[in-house]
């Protein structure tokens, strides 16, 4: 018989990913807590189970919504949307380091009734939002590549940040995969503010810029780009290489072949040209958001993501919180699980709850179904923590 006189509060840290497609890591993790609270109340233990939420990114779409969620200043800014239509944004700032991201800039959701278009789409509005970032005077910005539409290389984002293309009549162009082959020179116009300022590439994407793992090959048909269009890309961009070392980038052909020039359509090739350093946007976003410092504090991790799978394992952001969080119980929550149980310890997890488990419903593009099943799996992990708080 357990007792209830010894009842001990739990600390619980909810720091998850988002569930692609249906909820925003913050949405997942007040969900959860929703569900953790409601436990203690129905258990007779209001406060017993406290609960810190830490919503996390790794450097794809959700950067800033994190980076805000974690206490950065949020800052709105109208940019060129993937087609060229303006796009409400914003990057994240706090004084010091600001956040942009290509997902809410010039991403896959932003193109008009979800209409694929793997030539014309461009990466300009992510280059005007790194420009509004300077205008704050950052010591550094983090370029957040992950779910863009694009695969142009970063002429487009070049465009904005000091580049002038120019086809063989003379012609002005703007960044876009059609564009790229046409080419025939370009023009720089310095941005002193640019120089000053470190910029940080999280990603965790190790492709190079061309070739069979290349950005066209690998994402270009995620993209809509037929196996002709990829094929087109792949020769577009290594004319643009051609150009930009043309252009007086000694290591252009160097950089094609650096690993992560391929993330987002080519943007990662055009930030190493800027001089940016790639870091890994799982560990950076957990320093960027003190994941150390809030875990210090509290009994029990629960993270998760949309699918906690091989992939995960190869050190997505669950993994690298696990790998993080010392000898505390962890607990993953996902949409999905493909890891068998006997799996769950090369991630030091305790226990993985599943939406699928919950439900026969696909809840992937339900988002008002995934919170009201996070809740549920929120009150049952309650629960199991409360039994084992009394002592």
């Amino acid at each position: 018989m357990t007792s209830t006189t010894a009842l001990k509060t739990v600390r619980t840290l909810i720091a998850p990913d988002k569930f692609k497609g249906s909820l925003t890591a913050n949405e997942v993790a007040q969900a959860l807590a929703a569900g953790l609270r409601s436990a203690a109340d129905e258990a007779g233990t209001t406060g017993a189970v406290q609960c810190e939420l830490l919503p996390l990114a790794d450097g794809g779409d959700g950067s800033v919504e994190a980076a805000v969620a974690a206490g950065f200043t949020r800052r709105s800014y109208t940019v060129a949307g993937p087609t060229g239509d303006p796009v409400q944004t914003s990057i994240a700032f706090d004084g010091t380091t600001a956040v942009v991201e290509v997902a809410n800039t010039c991403g896959l959701a932003l193109l008009p009734g979800g209409t694929l278009e793997a030539l014309k789409s461009s990466s300009r509005g992510f280059g005007d939002a790194v420009l509004f970032a300077l205008s704050l005077r950052p010591a550094r910005i983090v370029l957040a590549l992950g779910g863009s539409a694009s695969t142009d290389g970063g002429m487009g984002m070049l465009s904005a940040l000091g580049f002038t293309f120019y086809d063989g009549q003379g012609h002005q162009l703007d960044g876009s995969g059609t564009a790229l082959g046409q080419i025939e020179s370009i023009h720089r116009t310095p941005l002193p503010e640019l120089v000053d300022t470190e910029l940080i590439v999280a990603s965790d994407v190790h492709n190079p810029l061309r070739g069979p793992n290349g950005a066209p090959a690998v994402f270009g048909p995620q993209k809509g780009a037929t196996p002709e269009q990829v094929a087109f890309l792949d020769e577009s961009l290594g004319h643009f290489v051609i150009k930009m070392a043309e252009a007086g980038f000694a290591d252009a052909e160097a950089l094609a072949a650096h690993e992560g020039a391929g993330s987002a359509g080519g943007l990662g090739y055009a930030c190493l040209l800027l001089g940016a350093k790639q870091v890994s946007g799982a560990d950076y976003f957990l320093d960027l958001l003190d994941f150390n410092g809030r875990k210090d504090h509290c009994d029990v991790v629960i993270t998760g993501e949309g699918s906690i799978d091989e992939q995960t394992l190869a050190g997505k952001l669950p993994a690298a919180v696990a790998r993080r969080s010392g000898n505390r119980p962890i607990i993953a929550v996902a949409g999905r699980s493909l890891l068998p149980k006997e799996r769950w310890s090369e991630m030091d997890l305790t226990r993985v709850f599943t939406l699928a488990e919950y439900t026969d419903r696909d809840s992937s593009k339900d988002p008002q179904l995934s919170a009201a099943l996070l809740q549920k799996i929120g009150k049952d992990i309650g629960t199991s923590l409360l039994q084992l708080s009394f002592t």
